[in-house]
């Protein structure tokens, strides 16, 4: 069987960008090969510290990396949609960090870019993949029936002495 290494290139250089490259580290088909920030210091920077061999002072030049096959986008929340769309219209696969974007119109917009360009477009929502959610699934197949309403909360204790 062959494997295949998927390229991933990364779009800001914040807290959560460095917990998921920290995260892509386990596993085998997965290389970040590029990094971009407003600044190319920041990028730098962020490119020392996790070993990648190209980092770049903007968001466009990830996507213009002809290496690249799928971009995670870590900016910040007004820019999510801006930077899905740019990496979509330039052929690339993307994963976009909680929220997808700020309002519904951009969602239906990138929805349709990603279909008709036939490109992977997701929104980062680990839970889905927790063992937890597989079996609320098979639940719901299985024996729950017909769900009428779910509400649901999600949360942790923050330590107090760790800045947000």
């Amino acid at each position: 069987m062959s494997h295949r290494t998927f390229k991933w290139g990364i779009i800001g250089t914040g807290n959560i960008a460095h917990d998921f490259v920290t995260a892509l580290t386990y596993l085998d088909d997965a290389q970040v090969v590029a990094v971009g920030s407003r600044s190319q210091e920041t990028a730098d920077k962020f490119a020392r510290e996790h070993g990648i061999a190209r980092a770049y002072g903007s968001h466009d030049a990830v996507a213009d990396d002809p290496e690249v096959d799928i971009v995670y986008i870590a900016t910040l929340h007004p820019f999510h949609a801006q930077g899905a769309r740019s990496c979509l219209n330039k052929g690339k696969a993307v994963l976009v960090e909680k929220p997808f974007t700020l309002n519904a119109s951009d969602c239906k917009e990138l929805v349709q870019l990603a279909r008709t360009k036939k490109l992977f477009l997701m929104e980062a929502m680990w839970t889905r993949y927790f063992p937890a959610s597989f079996k609320i699934r098979e639940l719901i197949k299985t024996s729950l029936g017909s769900i009428k309403c779910v509400q649901a909360s999600f949360g942790y204790v923050a330590d107090p002495d760790v800045p947000c």
